[in-house]
């Protein structure tokens, strides 16, 4: 039975490996602390974190998470450890937000290796504070309890360490907060909570993590309110609105009900038989968002099944170890075959440990495949691949659609099995193409195929962008300082879609960031004063992207100053940034430039194992949605676009 601890309450821990499971909805911070029996931590080296995670018995998560596991086994914790305090904190500079008291309690859970709970712990009462110790274990009598502590440090980090006598504590909270904010400019952002709670029954017949939002049919495809935080329905003896009475707030045009669970499309599978994977199997108000939150489950249990595997194979590797180091330290394994003997069995026993868990994912495995073998073939225009023949028959969107895919994703256990990366409309970040060489580079590519490469990418990304976005609800603006990119460029010139030939120079580079910089100002102001209407009447209220080819090249600080701007400011005002750029070759301007390549979400043009899930932080092989060779569909979807453009939409 779990124990549900209060401020400053303890309880047993039955056993000494654990995992503590953390949840808070916005992505936090997860770390431990080792202190003595006076309460100190000695060094930084019982510190774990995000940039060192792992310590003798500990592992933390490598990057903020809205979910963390941290694995726990305190007989392997150095025998001066009297304490393991469990910490949490906020993301410094990453926007958003700063303390605890803007967000749900954290609740913090102490589970034992077969997912049972030990105890749990709602860390209420947070309020300035953006660091908290959640809990703590201590030795009592040569057994280990777990203390509810709830102690939050309105200073982050640094107090939080301070008041553990930790001597580096600036010095560490500052590399604890880079590692993070690293990690979060390689993390795919996890989708935004849909308007139900409601879990998602996937035909594994597991329950995924609530997948993102979508319009009800009233609205025009902005975000809808959490039923659970919307005002109640009128009541028959309420006021109505103008009697004087009190006031209902209820939007007459949005949905405050959660969306319909999906239709029974196939038979119940026969007993004995696994279900039969649907295509559309999630909870939406579309087929599109079903479809889209089917995606993401998928990406979910993909993560967290493998997650699962390698912490089983991980867990038969340490008892194997153990085992053998006990019996190398008993001198009566050195007569006869004792010796021998214990340790084929070790290895045995790790054998079968290792079989099982490999069996259970290649059960989840099988079942993935089988689900994405469905859903590939059915998925919409914005959410196919370029191979997919839903573009061969392309029509201009009426509408924009709730997200577009940028790529596929997967991981060593499974190469053959792709995710679909999905990221929401409209983009939230810009988009970094890098042209650089990094660990999945091809070696056989030399530094202007992979510039040439880093290109076409950004041209496919782009054309994908106008392609889905209705006729004339996106512009694309082009700078290539040197010229170099104008065979790659091709398609976009040819199909006459940019809003502008490419600026090229100094002049032409200071008139495009003089333009974009001058309208994300103008629609900024009309916000603050509510006066949209006074805006010019020449302004384009389309979307913009920015492409920026071979950056640093040909800018000055002026426009170095400029692009962050856009970066940071232009996302919320329509005005998007896609750099492609080699950052080595921008190494020359130092950490001026560190905040503008952490502000966009990085991509390559080959295949490349950089970006990070949201849930477990598994290094996932990235694969851009380049066009099949041979194929001419870019140029086919690019006349089409603009025709449609000239026609109004038809």
């Amino acid at each position: 039975m779990t124990a549900e601890l209060v401020r400053g309450q303890n309880h047993p821990l039955p056993e000494t490996r654990l995992e503590i499971r953390v949840s808070v909805g916005k992505p936090i911070v997860a770390g431990v602390t080792l202190s003595d029996d006076q309460g100190k931590v000695r060094g930084t080296d019982w510190v774990a974190h995000p940039g060192s995670p792992t310590l003798p018995g500990l592992e933390v998560p490598r990057q903020a998470a809205a979910d963390h596991r941290l694995a726990v086994d305190l007989g392997a914790v150095p025998e001066a450890v009297h304490r393991v305090n469990v910490l949490l904190a906020l993301p410094v500079g990453a926007g958003g937000p700063v303390s605890f008291g803007s967000l749900a309690a954290p609740f913090v859970a102490v589970t034992a290796l077969d997912g049972s709970e030990v105890a749990s712990y709602t860390i209420t009462d947070l309020d300035a504070e953006s660091a908290v110790v959640a809990l703590e274990l201590y030795r009592r009598l040569d057994a280990w309890k777990v203390r509810a502590v709830g102690q939050g440090y309105a200073g982050g980090l640094a107090d939080m360490l301070t008041d553990q006598g930790l001597p580096q504590a600036h010095e560490l909270a500052g590399s604890i907060n880079e590692a993070v904010a690293q990690g979060l400019a390689r993390s795919v952002a996890a989708p935004p909570p849909r308007p139900s709670d409601e879990a998602r029954v996937r035909m594994t017949g597991q329950t995924a993590a609530p997948g993102p939002g979508a319009p009800g049919p009233d609205s025009a495809g902005g975000p809808q309110p959490n039923p659970q935080h919307a005002p109640a329905p009128r009541q028959p003896g309420d006021a109505s609105p103008g009697t004087g009475g009190p006031v209902n707030y209820t939007h007459p045009g949005r949905q405050t009900s959660a969306p319909p669970p999906p239709p029974p499309a196939a038979a119940p599978a026969e007993p004995g038989r696994t279900a039969q994977p649907v295509a559309g199997d999630a909870t939406g108000w579309s087929m599109e968002e079903r479809l889209y939150n089917q995606v993401w489950g998928m990406f979910e249990d993909l993560a967290r099944t493998t997650a699962a595997y390698r912490s089983a194979v991980d867990f038969a590797e340490s008892r194997m170890d153990q085992e053998l180091d006990k019996v190398l330290s008993d001198p009566r394994s050195r007569i006869g075959n004792t010796g021998d003997v214990a340790r084929e069995a070790a290895r045995a026993k790790h054998g079968r440990l290792v079989d099982r868990a490999r069996e259970a994912l290649d059960r989840d495995l099988g079942q993935l495949a089988a689900e994405s073998e469905v859903v590939e073939p059915a998925l919409p225009l914005a959410f196919a691949g370029w191979a997919s023949p839903v573009w061969h028959a392309y029509r201009t969107p009426m509408e924009i659609p709730m997200a577009l895919r940028l790529g596929d994703l997967h991981l060593p256990e499974r190469p053959d099995l792709h995710i679909p990366m999905l990221v929401r409309l409209p983009l939230e970040r810009g988009l970094w193409i890098d042209s650089g060489r990094s660990s999945g580079t091809d070696s056989l590519a030399d530094t202007d195929q992979l510039r040439r490469l880093a290109m076409d990418s950004a041209v496919a990304h782009a054309a994908r962008l106008l392609a889905v976005y209705p006729a004339g609800e996106f512009t694309v603006h082009v700078i290539d300082a040197a010229g170099s990119a104008a065979g790659a460029l091709t398609p976009l010139t040819a199909a006459g879609v940019l809003a502008e030939p490419p600026a090229a120079g100094a002049a032409g580079v200071s008139a495009v960031l003089a333009k974009l910089t001058q309208r994300v100002d103008l629609v900024q102001m009309a916000i603050r004063a509510g006066a949209a209407d006074a805006l010019p009447p020449d302004l384009d209220t389309a979307e913009q992207l920015l492409i920026v080819n071979d950056f640093p090249h040909g800018f000055d600080d002026r426009a170095v100053t400029q692009l962050r701007y856009l970066a940071d400011e232009g996302p919320a005002v329509g005005v998007h940034l896609m750099m492609v750029a080699d950052r080595e070759d921008a190494a020359e301007y130092g950490p001026l430039l560190d905040p503008l390549w952490r502000a966009l979400l990085r991509l390559t043009p080959v295949a490349d194992d950089h970006l990070a899930d949201p849930w477990v932080g598994h290094a996932w092989t990235y694969e851009p949605p380049m066009v099949p060779p041979g194929s001419r569909v870019l140029e086919q979807v690019l006349g089409r676009v603009a025709h449609a453009r000239r026609t109004g939409g038809r």
